[in-house]
């Protein structure tokens, strides 16, 4: 009889205290197991070609090759190594390079272990592992209640995708059930707000998917936001 699956992360960040601090928390926490720690992208990008590690938490702001390039490099070369961001920093200019780049989770630093296990059971699973206040922050960009952009910059703002022309050739359904996942909805969740059954979900999930070339749920809901897709109404 088998036991219950562990979960093999990296840990990579640039601060000792801060990177230490992370594996002992995970060393702490049931089902995880951590297999290395980098103190910079260039040797995450290394340690995961070495230890094909499940899931890497990664940093962003760190020398020689910052967290959203090794992000990158990772879902590039390793497409079985999920990463989940863990920075201080929510900043548009820091978030969504990351999503584009690859990462299924992003976490700030004030994060409790029970919310990092979260992440790391969610990215698992399939599904996007993003702490509230991200979830809150890609919300207020889909409803286009993001800060004006300074004068003289242009806005970062999505302009609005008419209902009847969803953008790459999405089915108006195709575009809502996107638009639920960048609410952070599950597949189950989607199929009860629809009344539809999972694979229908799940079709029209890979026809989305397809179409705007997405890679997963993660960059998906950077997709959604910047053609202002939202879901359907409660």
């Amino acid at each position: 009889m088998t036991g219950p699956a562990v979960t093999r992360v990296l840990v990579a960040d640039d601060q000792t205290v801060v990177r230490e601090g992370i594996v002992m928390l995970l060393g702490l926490l049931p089902g995880i197991e951590v297999v290395g720690a980098a103190a910079d992208g260039e040797e995450a990008v290394a340690l995961v070609a070495r230890h094909r590690p499940d899931v890497v938490l990664m940093d962003l702001r760190m020398p020689r090759c910052d967290g959203v390039e090794a992000t990158r490099r990772i879902r590039a070369g390793y497409p079985g190594t999920e990463v989940v961001v863990l920075t201080t920093y929510a900043d548009d200019e820091s978030l969504f390079p990351a999503l584009r780049a690859g990462a299924r989770g992003y976490l700030t630093k004030d994060a409790g272990g029970e919310e990092i296990a979260r992440a790391i059971a969610d990215v698992r699973s399939g599904a996007a592992g993003l702490s509230p206040q991200v979830q809150l922050r890609l919300l207020e960009r889909l409803s286009g209640a993001a800060d004006p952009a300074p004068s003289g910059e242009p806005s970062s703002a999505p302009s609005a995708v008419p209902a009847a022309e969803p953008p790459d050739g999405l089915t108006a359904r195709e575009a809502e059930v996107l638009g639920l996942i960048a609410e952070g909805l599950s597949n189950t969740e989607i199929a009860r707000r629809l009344y539809v059954g999972p694979a229908t979900v799940k079709t029209h999930i890979n026809n989305l998917f397809a179409k705007t070339g997405v890679r997963d749920r993660a960059q998906a809901v950077a997709y959604a936001f910047r053609h202002g897709i939202t879901g359907s109404p409660q």
